[in-house]
């Protein structure tokens, strides 16, 4: 990626809230009023297909919470609520299966948080032992946990290999005491290295580490300190995000406007750093976030045009659907999404009521899938091909897209893109502003202002 110049005009134009797009329509645009007989008939049109599987178990439990954090959780050091989860976990895999073809095959498997690694090792155990006896295992399936070091034991790291996991992503965020400080999450740099180490003992050689720019009282010259000590440890990948600041989404996040948070322009200085900095050190800028080794298969499926977005960020897999288990995971099964409850007691009665437990779905309409593909192809690709999407998608995409086609003139006047008669292409610059190109394609952006998503800077 070549040296990038933005002026501060620039900046202020685009930074406007707009979604990260791991899923289109997105989270919002998801419903309450469902008619369930008619999300559970969509599902029940998947069940008998034969295509791969990516399952997704969401852990919401945390000892403390992180300040800046904007996932799902559950707070408290209560280790006997586990127990209870687990069961209704575990009942939750059960009841799902049943409704899945017995040969499919799992090519994903992911547990998310939260921490997952609040579990103890022995729950660990049992989880995996509950999925591996109801899922079909593909030989080359990607097994991946979230990993928070501060209170990992070598013994998690065991029960992590012995359920079969071969990835693990390490939550740094940030290695500055200051900055850690400010946003609740004391990690000395000695820990994540005790990690990784243990995990590539017993065999998870796979590794990605999480960094977040944007925090309060980061600075170039903090962020390249950071970034020069988690390069030693040589990681596969890295996921590198953007602060979302939506306090109105969750309060905590109010904390860090007591400190010093950078600014719009501040944090596209570390954007720019972080990715002359890792690229210039043998990793490819994969997509928006991320970040992988030229002989990783995530920089390999890149390469070829094969790279996918999902609610995990960008995968390898395509044509997978995805079955989530747990407080407020989501599901995409063909055209359809459907949400947990977000609250425990709430979920806890779901899955207790239902085979499949729906708080919120989403059945994409005809137009939705078109936007869907075009959106995914522009987050993954950077670039549409006119021609294959007509032919992929059965319309006219020039014409069908007339009026978003026509709205591009000031993103090619800025450089953000190019287009001619054959396509459109992000150019270095508009990488940047990835979110914005893909939102001018957002039918539901087109008829008001995007509301309860971060800024895109």
């Amino acid at each position: 990626m070549s040296v990038m110049s933005v002026d501060l005009d620039l900046i202020r134009k685009y930074n406007v809230p707009g979604p990260r797009y791991t899923s289109y329509p997105t989270a919002p645009h998801f419903s309450e009023d469902i008619n369930g007989e008619a999300v559970r008939a969509a599902v029940s049109e998947r069940s008998e297909s034969l295509g791969p599987l990516s399952l997704y178990f969401h852990i919401p439990f945390c000892e403390t919470l992180c300040w800046y954090c904007g996932c799902t959780t559950v707070i408290g050091k209560n280790k006997g609520q586990t127990e209870i989860y687990l069961d209704h976990l575990c009942m939750e895999i059960e009841k799902k299966a049943r409704g899945i073809h017995p040969e499919r095959e799992v090519v994903q498997l992911h547990f998310g948080g939260g921490s997952p690694t609040f579990l103890t090792p022995d729950e660990i155990r049992r989880l995996g032992q509950c999925i591996a006896d109801n899922f079909r295992f593909s030989p080359f399936i990607e097994a991946a946990v979230e990993v928070d070091p501060r209170r990992l034991t070598r013994e998690h790291v065991e029960a992590l290999a012995e359920a079969g996991f071969n990835r693990a992503s390490i939550g740094v965020q940030d290695n500055d005491p200051k900055v850690q400080k400010a946003v609740n999450r004391f990690q000395p740099m000695a820990i994540t290295e005790q990690a990784i180490g243990w995990l590539r003992e017993v065999g998870i050689e796979s590794i990605n580490i999480d960094l977040i720019y944007g925090l309060p009282y980061q600075s170039v010259e903090s962020f390249a300190r950071t970034l020069e000590e988690v390069l030693t440890l040589e990681p596969d990948r890295f996921a590198i995000y953007s602060y979302a600041h939506v306090p109105w989404i969750k309060p905590s996040q109010k904390i860090l406007e007591r400190h010093n948070l950078p600014s719009a322009e501040v944090k596209l200085a570390l954007q720019k750093l972080t990715i002359e900095k890792l690229t210039a050190s043998g990793y490819l800028y994969i997509g928006m976030d991320h970040y992988a080794k030229a002989d990783n298969e995530l920089a390999r499926a890149w390469q070829e045009g094969s790279l996918q977005r999902n609610f995990q960020g960008y995968s390898t897999f395509g044509g997978a659907d995805i079955y989530g288990f747990g407080m407020s995971s989501i599901s995409q099964i063909g055209d359809v999404y459907v949400q947990n409850a977000k609250l425990l007691e709430d979920y806890y009665a779901a899955v207790r009521a239902d085979d499949f437990p729906v708080h919120k779905a989403c059945l994409l309409s005809i137009d939705d899938q078109l936007r869907r593909e075009t959106i995914m192809r522009l987050m993954c690709d950077t670039y549409l091909d006119f021609d294959e999407l007509s032919e992929h998608l059965g319309v006219d995409f020039r014409t069908y897209f007339a009026r978003e086609l026509a709205s591009l003139d000031d993103m090619v006047e800025d450089a953000l893109i190019l287009v001619d008669p054959h396509g459109i292409t992000v150019t270095d610059q508009g990488r940047l502003l990835l979110r914005n190109i893909a939102m001018r394609f957002d039918a539901y952006l087109q008829h008001a202002q995007p509301a309860g998503f971060s800024r895109t800077i």
